[in-house]
């Protein structure tokens, strides 16, 4: 896997992945930014979501349950001085689907967590990590 970080002028770089795709990074006005996009310590927080709600999404369509939607809420602290690293992320799932059973979204958020998101099990070594779900009907 490899991805190219590219400086745009003032505090805004462009990030270019192996597989093409590009994103936006741009640091806060007081750091001389333009808010043009979003910061890289939200960047990480973007992935980290995005790979447990695919495992998510994956597990409970493998195991043909009638998931409809899945939303992951992430609330996150940081610590009061540089290097300013996360210190607590907590991650809340609401699944919905017609007649979605409790046990079977629990399951597939536990995999993901302990099992399959990559990014997860990453930052969960230099991060405390929670994870809590509700399930929603359609």
């Amino acid at each position: 896997m490899r991805a190219t970080v590219q400086w745009k002028g003032e505090a805004s770089f462009e990030g270019t992945a192996g597989s093409g795709h590009t994103v936006t990074m741009d640091g806060p006005p007081d750091a001389g930014g333009r808010d043009l996009g979003v910061r890289p310590m939200e960047m990480l927080l973007l992935g980290l979501g995005g790979c447990t709600a695919f495992d998510v999404v994956y597990i409970l369509q493998r195991g043909r349950h009638p998931v409809s939607d899945c939303v992951v809420e992430i609330e996150a602290e940081r610590a009061e001085t540089p290097p300013k690293v996360f210190t607590k992320i907590h991650l809340h799932y609401k699944v919905s689907g017609a007649d979605l059973k409790e046990a079977a979204v629990e399951r597939a958020v536990r995999l993901s967590a302990e099992k399959y998101c990559s990014a997860s099990i990453m930052l969960g070594k230099a991060v405390e990590l929670s994870h809590d779900f509700e399930v929603l009907s359609d």
